[in-house]
């Protein structure tokens, strides 16, 4: 029997039988109607113009349009208005091959994260639609150095992008490693050449990254397909805090009985609570993720229990923390390293850190619904939380935090993303 070459099917280029353009109406009762209209987006790379590669998997064929006509106001929403594009059109400085779906969905995902993110260098590589890691630091080159050892094993084959224009030296970094799509606003000197020796990596121009916080409250119309062919149509999610002004000290009635937080948090913890809050808002939920000096420590994503996310972000921080220490000690991942006696030591190491979670800050997506997920991390020493509020049992969470001398705030807001 001949063996099949299953490695062609991610070789193969689908056919788009999309048409050029879309229009989609929303119409009232009295036949008033809104339309907005769509182009098709394509790039001619090596002789073939062409739109997505694929969809999600190879064999689902896929297009990428983007707004560009028509206006849709719902009540006192607004959304975005045509002609202003990210995403979705992309200018490709380099690709090896046409991008497909994953690509660009990434990419947007890291655009979404980026948009409340760009006061300093910022970082966020993205893996399935989710955020592996994110830093933001004084230089662009340590931004993405620390977000990509946050969690190396998972950014390996990610979407990189940054809020900077890309130096020779962030490029260095990047090309260390293995990635699919690198984004940012600009390259600079020395930055293509590098990137050039990369055959197959994307590298994306978002020319309009410069004006990013413009569409930090702007809502967007957001479609899921059905099974049936049928829509469910809502307004994109804008998160509410932003700032310092936005937290609420976590409180809370049961019985009769008011319960607060003893301890407000410090100005370190609250720069930790509205980063992570603000990445937290790109993760599949459910999730918790852990954040500490302004880099994700680990993400937990797209679970089912609240207690279960907080744990398996916590042993991820254990497993990040374990492969950071043996790559930069002998080179190598820790699911390679084969000496024993370095693993255990190792291990050791990790332990009595706890996988670097002492000090950091726990985030939510939703309230917790019992004491034991936030008793996860604040068992490794967490010592600030974030999250939405809004539990009958916030009084029990408020206690476990106050018995561990933690601070907590409330958003008031639920940022599920499904």
């Amino acid at each position: 029997m001949a063996i099949q070459d299953f490695k062609a099917a991610y070789k193969t280029i689908m056919d788009d039988h999309f048409p050029p353009r879309m229009e989609i109406s929303f119409i009232e009762d009295d036949g008033r109607r809104q339309t907005l209209s769509y182009e098709k987006e394509s790039w001619l790379i090596d002789g073939v113009r062409k739109g997505l590669r694929y969809g999600e998997n190879p064999g689902q064929e896929a297009a990428l349009y983007k707004l560009s006509g028509g206006n849709l106001k719902l009540g006192e929403v607004t959304c975005i208005q045509p002609g202003r594009h990210l995403a979705s059109d992309v200018e490709l400085l380099q690709s090896g091959k046409h991008p497909g779906k994953t690509n660009i969905t990434d990419a947007d995902n890291a655009l979404n994260i980026l948009r409340y993110l760009m006061d300093e260098p910022c970082a966020v590589i993205v893996k399935h639609n989710n955020p592996c890691g994110a830093a933001r630091a004084s230089t662009l080159a340590e931004a993405y150095r620390k977000a990509n050892m946050a969690d190396r094993v998972a950014a390996f084959g990610g979407a990189i992008a940054l809020n900077r224009e890309v130096d020779r030296d962030t490029a260095a970094l990047i090309t260390e490693n293995y990635a699919e799509v690198v984004l940012a606003p600009e390259f600079g000197e020395g930055a293509m050449e590098l990137f050039a020796k990369k055959k197959n990596l994307r590298v994306m121009r978002i020319g309009a990254m410069a004006r990013l916080k413009e569409f930090a409250g702007n809502m967007v119309v957001d479609m899921k397909s059905l099974m049936d062919g049928g829509l469910v149509v809502q307004t994109s999610f804008v998160p509410q805090t932003k700032s310092k002004a936005d937290l609420l000290p976590a409180q809370a009635v049961y019985k009769g009985t008011e319960y607060r937080i003893n301890r407000l948090p410090t100005e370190a913890e609250i720069s930790d609570m509205l980063f992570g809050w603000l990445v937290e808002c790109g993760v599949t939920s459910n999730s918790v993720l852990y954040v500490k000096d302004g880099v994700t420590v680990s993400i937990g994503a797209g679970g089912q229990d609240r207690v279960g996310m907080a744990q398996y972000a916590r042993d991820k921080a254990y497993r990040n923390l374990a492969d950071r220490i043996c790559w930069g000690r002998h080179g190598i991942p820790f699911n390679t390293l084969e000496d024993n006696v370095k693993r255990l030591a190792i291990d050791e190491e990790t332990a009595q850190q706890k996988g670097g979670l002492i000090g950091s800050c726990m985030v939510s997506d939703a309230f917790f619904p019992f004491r034991d997920g936030v008793e996860v991390g604040l068992r490794e020493g967490v010592t600030s939380v974030i999250q939405p509020g809004g539990s009958d049992r916030d009084y029990e969470v408020i206690e476990a935090c106050n018995e561990a001398r933690a601070a907590m705030v409330f958003t008031g807001q639920r940022c599920f993303k499904h």
